[in-house]
């Protein structure tokens, strides 16, 4: 195990001392997808994928400590995608030929590469709660992790939006806003189930913020009235934060604003100005993970509204491309951050996941630990 610097009376970074973290997933081992393949055809019984999802989350936690990250995941390893903890575990959603949830692609590779990367589902029944697969990963991270860890929420319930259709889902829900408030009371009970397992850090996951941001998104998912989306988002959003602290006060609560993750392709772009002021000032979660890898995200100038007391962690590395990021170049940017908020708010991670979905993004298993390690190096260099 790592020595963990002397950052709380235990000896262990706290939420507001840890700089350096990863946003959640990492590449699946060719043995699990191989496992999973052969469970899904009946050759391999579910016991024995169990065993390789333990296998393969173990790998995932060693991996972080060698590369010096200071909170723990699994991996998300146990996952067929970032909404499996919604798909696979909330009933009443149904498959169908196609999803205008799954992101368009902007880059590379062709539609062909992306298919049958996230379930096509809509809604087509009452919303119900079944078992929560993030019930299993908080339970084995409870008793494996050597350090803090955080559990995972897929997606806010705001993203079930884009599940809800027209002639099939104003049969249950005559809106989309009441399909997304049927998601956060089973969300609701989910957080009460993951805080009793042990979870004492969160993280939720918006992509509904892109119609705020990205006239062409606003567009696609038929948002003309911004000032009241965003309102909706932020209303759903502190509901769940408001759910977590009230059934365990200290529980540390970070949200992920996403730009689209699969298979190296990205979905929507836009600076964070235009949400800046009332999401930063708004949303009470402790940490806000933002992506600016790329000039897609815009300036550092909107950290200006971030109130004292939060940390802002910076993805200035890329999941999507092999090229490596330099500790020069990392620290300069943070020193250009640091000129909108103070450093002590601010810590480091990658932009997003390597593996939104089981195939993970078009890098290695060695990109990825070069990726990381200069993450942990930067944060060391930076902070201390």
């Amino acid at each position: 195990m790592l020595p963990w610097p002397a950052s709380s009376p235990q000896g262990r970074p706290t939420p507001t001392t840890i700089r350096a973290e990863h946003v959640g997933s990492l590449l699946r081992p060719a043995e699990l997808l191989a496992a999973r393949a052969e469970h899904r055809r009946g050759a391999l019984p579910t016991e024995r994928l169990t065993a390789s999802e333990d296998a393969a989350a173990a790998a995932a936690l060693k991996l972080q400590q060698d590369t010096g990250m200071q909170v723990f995941t699994d991996g998300e390893v146990r996952r067929g995608d970032f909404m499996a903890s919604v798909v696979e575990t909330v009933g009443g959603l149904v498959p169908v030929a196609e999803s205008s949830t799954r992101p368009r692609r902007h880059r590379d590779s062709d539609d062909a590469e992306l298919e049958g990367e996230v379930a096509a589902v809509v809604i087509g029944g009452p919303l119900f709660r079944r078992t929560p697969l993030s019930l299993t990963e908080t339970r084995w991270l409870a008793a494996n992790s050597p350090g803090p860890c955080k559990i995972t929420m897929a997606a806010s319930p705001t993203m079930l939006a884009g599940f809800w259709r027209p002639g099939v889902s104003d049969r249950v829900y005559p809106t989309p806003q009441d399909a997304v408030a049927a998601l956060a009371e089973i969300y609701r009970q989910d957080i009460a189930g993951l805080i009793d397992a042990g979870a004492t850090w969160l993280q939720l996951d918006s992509l509904a913020y892109w119609a705020n941001i990205d006239p062409e998104a606003a567009r696609m998912r038929r948002v003309t009235d911004l000032d009241a989306h965003l309102g909706h988002i932020i209303g759903t959003d502190n509901s769940l934060i408001r759910a977590a602290r009230a059934h365990r006060p200290g529980t540390t609560v970070a949200m992920h604003f996403c730009r689209g993750n699969m298979r190296s392709a990205w979905s929507a772009k836009g600076g964070y100005e235009p949400i800046a002021e009332r999401v930063f000032g708004e949303v009470d979660v402790d940490r806000f993970l933002l992506e600016y890898d790329t000039e897609r995200a815009g300036g550092f100038e909107p950290l200006r509204f971030v109130p004292p007391g939060k940390t802002v962690v910076l993805g200035l590395v890329s999941t999507k491309v092999a090229e490596l990021e330099s500790v020069d170049t990392l620290r300069r940017r943070i020193d250009e951050a640091s000129q909108y908020l103070p450093l002590e708010q601010l810590a480091l991670s990658p932009q997003c996941r390597f593996a939104s979905t089981s195939r993970g993004n078009l890098l290695s298993v060695d990109d990825q630990r070069r990726k990381l390690e200069p993450v942990a190096e930067t944060a060391r260099l930076v902070w201390g």
